[in-house]
């Protein structure tokens, strides 16, 4: 099965105050998967990235998701996808495509 991971940036959203939480954006891109008709699953950081996972549905249609989710307003930008599949040995492995996809 096709996997979409959804790279993003760990970097605070813009505008945010110090005393707020500096990544309402993964909630945000969390929320949206939810309510996409693939299925997603829950989102991980690692390093200095915080991953997240779609499935369900071809490439162009995933990719298309993956574009949506990191154009929301609070998304830092610099995200790109890595196409890969749910048998692979690790995360990041596959064909990497810059987001937003044009």
């Amino acid at each position: 099965m096709i996997v979409v991971e959804i790279h993003v940036p760990m970097l605070p959203a813009p505008g945010v105050s110090e005393r707020d939480y500096p990544y309402p954006w993964i909630n945000d891109i969390e929320d949206f998967l939810a309510e996409e008709d693939h299925e997603y699953d829950d989102g991980e950081q690692v390093g200095d990235v915080y991953v997240f996972f779609a499935t369900g549905g071809t490439e162009e249609v995933l990719l298309e998701v993956a574009a949506r989710a990191v154009a929301l307003p609070r998304v830092p930008r610099g995200a790109f996808a890595v196409i890969s599949h749910d048998e692979a040995p690790e995360l990041g492995v596959g064909r990497r495509v810059n987001l937003p996809v044009t």
